[in-house]
C-alpha cells in the first residue's frame, strides 16, 4: 500500500513537473519576437481560406460561423481580401480591403485594411497580417501579428485534417501562442 502510494505521489510530482516545465516554456517563448515563415509566395497564396479557429475578436462578434477570406491578387501587386461570415441573424456579413506586403516580394510580413480607401494613408488603419505557419503545400495557415493578440488559423478546405492540425498547434505553442485561447469556427 505504501509502495503504491509512494508511486502515485511520484507520477503526481513528475506530471505536476512537466505541466510546470511545459508552461516555463511557452511563457519565455511568448516573451521572444514572433518568428514569421521564412518567405511566402504571394501569388500562390491566393484564392479561398477558411477559418478553421481564432482567438476572439471584437470585430467577428456577429459572426456565428461558415467564416471564410478570399483573396486575389490586383495588377498594382496589392491583394484584394473579402471576408465573409454568416451572422447569429443567419445572413451573410462581407468585409472588403485591401492588403499589402511590407519589404521584399517574399516577405511574409503583409499589412490589411479595411477602412474606405481615401483613409489609406493614415497609418492607424492598417493591421499587421503577419504569416507565422504555413505548411509546404499552401494548405493550412496561421496569421497572427507581432503581439500575439490575434491569430487565426486558415484551411483551402471547410475540414483539416487533426494530425495536420495537432502538428502546427504545437508549433503555435512553441512561438508562445496560448492555445486556451482559440475558439474553434463552424464550418458547415
Amino acid at each position: 500500500m505504501i509502495r503504491n502510494n509512494l508511486l502515485a505521489t511520484l507520477f503526481c510530482i513528475s506530471a505536476l513537473t512537466a505541466f510546470a516545465s511545459d508552461s516555463t516554456a511557452q511563457r519565455d517563448a511568448s516573451t521572444r519576437p514572433l518568428e514569421t515563415i521564412p518567405a511566402l509566395d504571394v501569388a500562390r497564396y491566393m484564392g479561398t481560406w477558411y477559418e478553421i479557429a481564432k482567438y476572439p475578436n471584437w470585430f467577428q462578434k456577429k459572426c456565428s460561423g461558415n467564416v471564410k477570406a478570399d483573396y486575389s491578387l490586383m495588377n498594382d501587386g496589392r491583394v484584394r481580401v473579402v471576408n465573409r461570415c454568416q451572422t447569429t441573424e443567419s445572413t451573410l456579413s462581407e468585409a472588403i480591403g485591401e492588403a499589402r506586403q511590407i519589404g521584399a516580394s517574399t516577405s511574409p510580413k503583409l499589412e490589411v485594411r479595411f477602412a474606405p480607401a481615401w483613409l489609406s494613408f493614415l497609418p492607424f488603419v492598417w493591421g499587421d497580417y503577419w504569416v507565422v505557419e504555413l505548411d509546404d503545400d499552401y494548405q493550412l495557415v496561421a496569421v497572427s501579428e507581432p503581439d500575439r493578440d490575434y491569430l487565426w488559423i486558415l484551411s483551402r478546405t471547410p475540414e483539416v485534417d487533426p494530425v495536420s492540425y495537432n502538428t502546427l498547434l504545437t508549433r503555435l505553442r512553441q512561438k508562445g501562442f496560448d492555445l486556451k485561447k482559440l475558439e474553434v469556427t463552424k464550418q458547415d
